[in-house]
């Protein structure tokens, strides 16, 4: 048993080590980025988009949201499951854990937000 909680704490600290990695190369990626061809002049004509610029945005902006989702998914399990069990014995409690299960799916529109703005940046 101690064994199993140990593997998947080291799992969850590999996600989390995987997701702050993933989300500092986004950000990077979305400053280095060229400005949108909305921002630029209007005589300028047509600007074209490097396709591997293109590529390494698609994916970042997958990643991001992709394992947002698993670590939102994670923290509601976690968080959830005890909600649960601290509403079976005290039912008062009903509101105050509703907003950290809340807190815990926030991580998700997160991990959303950054896609949207990395999305935006190339379009």
């Amino acid at each position: 048993m101690k064994q199993t909680t140990r593997a998947a704490s080291l799992l969850v600290g590999a996600l989390v080590v995987l997701t702050v990695i993933v989300g500092t190369a986004a950000t990077v990626l979305l400053l280095m980025a060229p400005a949108t061809a909305a921002a630029q002049t209007a005589g300028a004509g047509a600007v074209r988009i490097d396709p591997q610029l293109l590529g390494w945005a698609f994916v970042s902006a997958a990643l991001s949201t992709g394992l947002a989702a698993l670590g939102a998914g994670y923290a509601v399990g976690r968080v959830g499951s005890a909600a649960v069990g601290a509403v079976a014995e005290k039912p008062e409690l009903f509101g105050r854990v509703l907003v950290l299960v809340g807190l815990a799916e926030g991580i998700a529109i997160y991990g959303l937000i950054v896609s949207i703005l990395i999305l935006n940046r190339i379009a």
